[in-house]
């Protein structure tokens, strides 16, 4: 490019108007305040969810969740959860939990893509669901 081009007024307006609408892309393209499809949960939340009924993806590896996962929590492994999203129903809560809220947070920004509207990670995973005290199924 010459530089005589960047002196062109036109040139810079282009610019700008470019920007800005990518710009305007990335906000817009965004959930609505309140509207995200994931949030972030304690075990304690955890725990009454599981007692009441809820939908809990265990998302580690079967060695891991032999040594002790929640209780009625369904073994989805962190690798197959795409493939496995169609076996879940999109329009209640789940929550996804792991060893530290590492891979369940990939997993629930997987299920949201996946077009799952109410996915909640457990912040902590197993470690904090002991450090709590809560029980563990075998």
């Amino acid at each position: 490019m010459s530089a005589a081009l960047f002196s062109r007024p036109l040139f810079w307006v282009v610019v700008i108007a470019a920007i800005a609408v990518t710009a305007a892309v990335l906000v817009f393209a965004r959930p609505q305040a309140g509207a995200s499809a994931l949030t972030h949960v304690s075990v304690q939340q955890l725990h009454e969810a599981a007692q009441a009924g809820a939908l809990v993806l265990d998302v580690r590896e079967p060695f891991e969740f032999a040594e002790g996962h929640v209780e009625g929590a369904v073994l989805v492994p962190l690798a197959t959860v795409a493939a496995r999203a169609g076996e879940f129903p999109k329009d209640e809560p789940v929550y996804v939990f792991c060893r530290s809220g590492n891979r369940s947070l990939q997993a629930a920004q997987t299920l949201v893509a996946a077009g799952f509207g109410d996915v909640r990670n457990v912040e902590g995973g197993i470690l904090a669901w002991t450090a709590a005290g809560l029980p563990v199924a075998r």
